[in-house]
Protein backbone atom coordinates (compact mmCIF):
# COMPACT_ATOMS: atom_id res chain seq x y z
CA UNK A 1 0.00 0.00 0.00
CA UNK A 2 1.32 2.95 -1.34
CA UNK A 3 1.66 5.69 1.70
CA UNK A 4 -0.13 9.32 0.66
CA UNK A 5 1.17 12.25 2.41
CA UNK A 6 -1.23 15.26 3.15
CA UNK A 7 2.11 17.95 1.90
CA UNK A 8 5.34 17.13 -0.55
CA UNK A 9 7.58 18.82 2.12
CA UNK A 10 6.57 16.36 4.44
CA UNK A 11 7.01 13.44 2.41
CA UNK A 12 10.40 14.99 0.77
CA UNK A 13 11.33 14.71 4.92
CA UNK A 14 10.05 11.49 5.37
CA UNK A 15 12.11 10.27 2.20
CA UNK A 16 15.65 11.68 3.45
CA UNK A 17 14.81 9.99 6.74
CA UNK A 18 14.22 6.98 5.63
CA UNK A 19 17.76 6.66 4.09
CA UNK A 20 19.54 6.65 7.23
CA UNK A 21 20.51 2.90 8.14
CA UNK A 22 17.79 0.86 10.35
CA UNK A 23 15.13 3.58 9.31
CA UNK A 24 11.88 2.55 7.44
CA UNK A 25 9.39 5.05 5.94
CA UNK A 26 6.84 4.22 9.29
CA UNK A 27 9.80 5.56 11.66
CA UNK A 28 11.10 7.93 9.17
CA UNK A 29 7.48 9.32 9.31
CA UNK A 30 6.92 9.19 12.93
CA UNK A 31 10.40 11.21 13.57
CA UNK A 32 9.66 13.50 10.91
CA UNK A 33 5.84 14.21 12.72
CA UNK A 34 7.60 14.48 16.21
CA UNK A 35 10.26 17.35 14.57
CA UNK A 36 6.80 19.31 13.95
CA UNK A 37 5.69 19.24 17.54
CA UNK A 38 9.27 21.06 18.42
CA UNK A 39 10.01 24.56 18.28
CA UNK A 40 11.22 26.30 16.01
CA UNK A 41 14.16 27.09 17.63
CA UNK A 42 14.41 23.26 18.52
CA UNK A 43 14.62 22.11 15.15
CA UNK A 44 17.03 24.68 14.08
CA UNK A 45 19.22 23.86 16.75
CA UNK A 46 19.15 20.29 15.40
CA UNK A 47 19.60 21.33 11.40
CA UNK A 48 22.38 23.29 12.29
CA UNK A 49 24.04 20.55 14.86
CA UNK A 50 23.71 18.10 11.59
CA UNK A 51 25.13 20.80 9.21
CA UNK A 52 28.30 21.64 11.47
CA UNK A 53 29.16 17.66 11.52
CA UNK A 54 29.06 16.99 7.94
CA UNK A 55 30.99 20.37 6.97
CA UNK A 56 33.45 20.87 10.16
CA UNK A 57 34.21 17.45 11.31
CA UNK A 58 37.56 16.07 10.43
CA UNK A 59 39.58 13.15 11.17
CA UNK A 60 42.37 13.06 13.06
CA UNK A 61 45.76 13.66 11.10
CA UNK A 62 47.82 11.08 12.84
CA UNK A 63 45.34 8.12 14.15
CA UNK A 64 42.20 9.07 11.98
CA UNK A 65 39.76 9.15 14.46
CA UNK A 66 36.61 11.58 14.41
CA UNK A 67 37.81 14.99 15.88
CA UNK A 68 37.42 19.08 15.77
CA UNK A 69 40.74 19.84 15.21
CA UNK A 70 43.65 18.15 13.45
CA UNK A 71 44.99 16.16 16.25
CA UNK A 72 42.57 14.27 17.97
CA UNK A 73 41.94 14.79 21.90
CA UNK A 74 43.46 11.52 22.36
CA UNK A 75 46.69 11.85 20.48
CA UNK A 76 47.36 15.11 21.88
CA UNK A 77 47.11 13.99 25.19
CA UNK A 78 50.55 13.65 26.87
CA UNK A 79 49.23 11.27 29.79
CA UNK A 80 48.58 8.54 26.90
CA UNK A 81 51.22 5.59 26.69
CA UNK A 82 52.73 6.83 23.21
CA UNK A 83 54.62 3.14 23.34
CA UNK A 84 51.42 1.06 22.56
CA UNK A 85 49.02 1.94 19.35
CA UNK A 86 45.86 -0.41 19.30
CA UNK A 87 44.54 -0.91 15.41
CA UNK A 88 41.00 -0.72 15.18
CA UNK A 89 38.40 -0.83 12.33
CA UNK A 90 36.55 2.10 12.99
CA UNK A 91 35.78 4.87 15.27
CA UNK A 92 32.74 2.74 16.95
CA UNK A 93 35.45 0.19 17.90
CA UNK A 94 37.61 3.37 19.77
CA UNK A 95 34.32 4.28 21.73
CA UNK A 96 34.12 1.04 22.69
CA UNK A 97 37.74 0.08 24.08
CA UNK A 98 37.30 3.62 25.60
CA UNK A 99 34.20 3.05 27.55
CA UNK A 100 35.97 0.03 29.40
CA UNK A 101 38.90 2.55 31.05
CA UNK A 102 41.40 -0.78 30.78
CA UNK A 103 43.51 1.11 28.36
CA UNK A 104 45.66 3.94 28.03
CA UNK A 105 47.67 3.96 24.40
CA UNK A 106 46.98 5.20 21.27
CA UNK A 107 45.18 3.67 18.30
CA UNK A 108 44.64 4.13 14.89
CA UNK A 109 41.94 3.50 12.96
CA UNK A 110 41.81 1.81 9.23
CA UNK A 111 38.55 2.58 8.41
CA UNK A 112 38.19 -0.58 7.40
CA UNK A 113 39.18 -4.45 6.97
CA UNK A 114 40.69 -6.05 4.00
CA UNK A 115 37.55 -7.67 1.72
CA UNK A 116 38.44 -8.90 -1.65
CA UNK A 117 34.57 -9.95 -1.73
CA UNK A 118 33.32 -6.42 -1.54
CA UNK A 119 36.29 -4.73 -3.64
CA UNK A 120 38.11 -3.29 -0.34
CA UNK A 121 42.02 -3.95 -0.67
CA UNK A 122 44.91 -3.50 1.77
CA UNK A 123 45.25 0.35 -0.62
CA UNK A 124 41.79 1.07 0.35
CA UNK A 125 42.38 1.26 4.44
CA UNK A 126 45.02 2.58 6.11
CA UNK A 127 47.36 0.68 6.73
CA UNK A 128 50.33 2.57 5.10
CA UNK A 129 50.03 5.24 7.50
CA UNK A 130 50.19 2.67 10.15
CA UNK A 131 53.41 1.50 8.59
CA UNK A 132 54.78 4.94 8.46
CA UNK A 133 53.66 5.83 12.04
CA UNK A 134 55.79 2.61 13.01
CA UNK A 135 58.71 3.52 10.65
CA UNK A 136 58.83 6.82 12.62
CA UNK A 137 60.17 4.72 16.03
CA UNK A 138 58.45 4.66 19.49
CA UNK A 139 56.30 2.00 19.46
CA UNK A 140 56.74 -1.11 21.00
CA UNK A 141 53.61 -2.71 20.83
CA UNK A 142 50.87 -2.64 17.75
CA UNK A 143 47.62 -4.35 19.29
CA UNK A 144 45.35 -6.09 16.54
CA UNK A 145 41.59 -5.39 17.96
CA UNK A 146 40.20 -6.37 14.76
CA UNK A 147 37.03 -8.22 14.64
CA UNK A 148 37.45 -12.40 14.79
CA UNK A 149 35.57 -12.39 11.41
CA UNK A 150 37.47 -13.88 8.27
CA UNK A 151 38.10 -10.36 7.10
CA UNK A 152 39.75 -9.26 10.38
CA UNK A 153 41.99 -12.41 10.19
CA UNK A 154 42.78 -11.47 7.14
CA UNK A 155 44.15 -8.01 7.38
CA UNK A 156 46.00 -9.12 10.95
CA UNK A 157 47.58 -11.16 8.66
CA UNK A 158 48.53 -8.57 6.22
CA UNK A 159 49.39 -5.87 8.74
CA UNK A 160 51.46 -8.53 10.52
CA UNK A 161 53.52 -9.12 7.15
CA UNK A 162 54.03 -5.60 6.72
CA UNK A 163 55.27 -4.85 10.24
CA UNK A 164 57.17 -7.83 10.17
CA UNK A 165 60.61 -5.96 9.63
CA UNK A 166 60.32 -3.81 12.54
CA UNK A 167 61.22 -4.34 16.05
CA UNK A 168 57.64 -3.91 17.43
CA UNK A 169 55.84 -6.48 19.60
CA UNK A 170 52.07 -7.57 18.20
CA UNK A 171 49.63 -8.55 20.13
CA UNK A 172 45.75 -9.34 19.06
CA UNK A 173 43.22 -9.09 21.90
CA UNK A 174 42.16 -12.40 23.65
CA UNK A 175 38.97 -14.54 21.71
CA UNK A 176 36.96 -16.87 23.84
CA UNK A 177 33.64 -16.84 25.39
CA UNK A 178 32.12 -13.84 27.23
CA UNK A 179 31.77 -13.24 30.70
CA UNK A 180 28.16 -14.51 32.05
CA UNK A 181 27.62 -16.57 28.66
CA UNK A 182 27.10 -20.56 29.14
CA UNK A 183 29.73 -22.87 27.08
CA UNK A 184 26.79 -24.84 25.79
CA UNK A 185 25.73 -21.72 23.48
CA UNK A 186 29.76 -20.81 22.64
CA UNK A 187 29.90 -21.62 18.72
CA UNK A 188 33.01 -23.86 18.34
CA UNK A 189 35.12 -21.14 17.34
CA UNK A 190 35.03 -19.37 20.01
CA UNK A 191 35.00 -22.11 22.41
CA UNK A 192 38.25 -23.33 20.32
CA UNK A 193 39.99 -20.29 20.89
CA UNK A 194 38.84 -20.45 24.78
CA UNK A 195 40.40 -23.47 24.95
CA UNK A 196 43.60 -22.56 23.71
CA UNK A 197 44.13 -19.51 25.48
CA UNK A 198 43.29 -20.95 28.45
CA UNK A 199 44.72 -19.18 31.48
CA UNK A 200 45.88 -20.26 35.37
CA UNK A 201 43.39 -20.46 37.44
CA UNK A 202 44.27 -18.66 40.59
CA UNK A 203 41.16 -18.89 42.66
CA UNK A 204 39.96 -15.63 42.93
Amino acid sequence: MVQKYPSHLLENAVEEFSKLPGVGSKTALRLVLHLLKRTTDEVDRFTDAVNRLRHEVRHCSICHNISDTDVCPICSDNRRDTTVICVVENVQDIMAIESTMQYSGLYHVLGGVISPMDGVGPGDIEIDSLVKRIKSGGVKEVILALSPTMEGDTTNFYISRKLASFDVKLTVIARGVSVGDEIEYADEVTLGRSIINRTLFDGK
